[in-house]
């Protein structure tokens, strides 16, 4: 297992913030690497999605944590020619309210599951560019969020 987690003040209400996190089709306007996304079924826990990177790999995703408004996090499995089904990734957005400073805490965790040795040891030298992906995000969500 490979985690990597970065968070940010928002300095937007925590509803805010939730109500772009939380949607499917949001996705693209703040988070990094993610080209679009579309929901397939449901809604909240158990929503079933479809996230398009922008390197055009598309996984199917499934909300597997969800408390309104302070938690989501899905999880994605790789498809695909040559593709493992024990290589996962799951994305969690954390949000606390933060009533000294006004707006909110956003937490991005990224946890992935190689399917293996060599594609951990991969991951492993792909931190730095996953962090720097999760404090995009942030920032990107940041902008998005102030604009309400």
């Amino acid at each position: 297992m490979i985690l990597v987690e970065r968070s940010a003040h928002v300095v937007a209400p925590i509803e805010v913030v939730w109500d772009v996190v939380q949607r499917a089709e949001q996705l693209p306007a703040w988070l990094a690497g993610v080209r679009a996304a579309e929901v397939l079924s449901g809604e909240g826990f158990g929503r079933r999605q479809r996230v398009q990177a922008g390197r055009g790999a598309a996984h199917e995703a499934e909300v597997i944590a969800y408390q309104e408004p302070t938690l989501i996090g899905w999880r994605e499995r790789a498809k695909g020619a040559g593709a493992r089904a024990e290589a996962r990734t799951e994305i969690y957005v954390q949000l606390t309210g933060d009533e000294e400073e006004g707006g909110t805490i956003v937490r991005l965790i990224v946890v992935r599951w190689p399917a293996g040795p060599v594609k951990a040891a991969l991951l492993r030298l792909g931190l730095r560019r996953v962090g720097a992906d999760l404090e995009d995000s942030l920032a990107r969500l940041t902008d998005l969020a102030a604009v309400g």
